[in-house]
């Protein structure tokens, strides 16, 4: 796993963003993580993931989302 970023979305968790291959397929994977009781961070249930190839895609239509 290639982590790209992180960015926080309350005092508890954040996105990460990364590209990571999972079976053969280069994906971009944006998933919530959280601070467990013993203060680790894990990944939650809640996230998306899609092919690389549509990333352009995807830049395109949070572009559009950010103008609107």
């Amino acid at each position: 796993m290639a982590l790209i970023t992180q960015i926080p979305k309350n005092s508890h968790e954040e996105y990460r963003v990364s590209r990571n291959d999972f079976q053969g397929h280069d994906l971009i994977n944006i998933r919530v993580f959280f601070t467990s009781k013993d203060g680790e961070m894990l990944p939650g249930k809640q996230g998306v993931a899609f092919k690389a190839e549509l990333l352009p895609e995807f830049i395109d239509a949070l572009s559009k989302a950010e103008v609107a």
